[in-house]
Order: C-alpha cells, then sequence, then structure tokens
C-alpha cells in the first residue's frame, strides 16, 4: 500500500512540476467550462422566455 501512495505522490509531484511550467496549460479547460456556464445560461433563459410567451399566448381570448 505504501509503493502505491509513493507512486501517487511522486505522480502528482510530476504533473504539478510540468504545470508550473507552462502556466498557459489549463486555458482550455477553462474556456471550455465558462462556455458549458454561459450555454446553460442562454438554455435558461430561453426556455424563461418560451414558457412566459406561451403563456401570454395562452391567455388570449379569441372569441
Amino acid at each position: 500500500m505504501s509503493t502505491l501512495i509513493s507512486y501517487l505522490t511522486s505522480e502528482l509531484r510530476y504533473r504539478w512540476r510540468l504545470l508550473r511550467e507552462r502556466p498557459d496549460a489549463g486555458y482550455s479547460t477553462e474556456a471550455v467550462l465558462v462556455t458549458a456556464l454561459l450555454v446553460t445560461l442562454a438554455l435558461l433563459v430561453t426556455g424563461t422566455i418560451a414558457a412566459k410567451v406561451s403563456g401570454k399566448a395562452d391567455s388570449i381570448d379569441l372569441g
């Protein structure tokens, strides 16, 4: 078990060192997350507007 922990620790240190050498390496992940958040917000706004328009159209008396 200690061999596994030792391996994981050394792997994390190695990857952390690589990330420090390339500070812009995480940019694409950040861009994907921000884009996903914006798409989610756009869907929520579109759904809200559609529900309000549908509700208003249903309340119109045609006869």
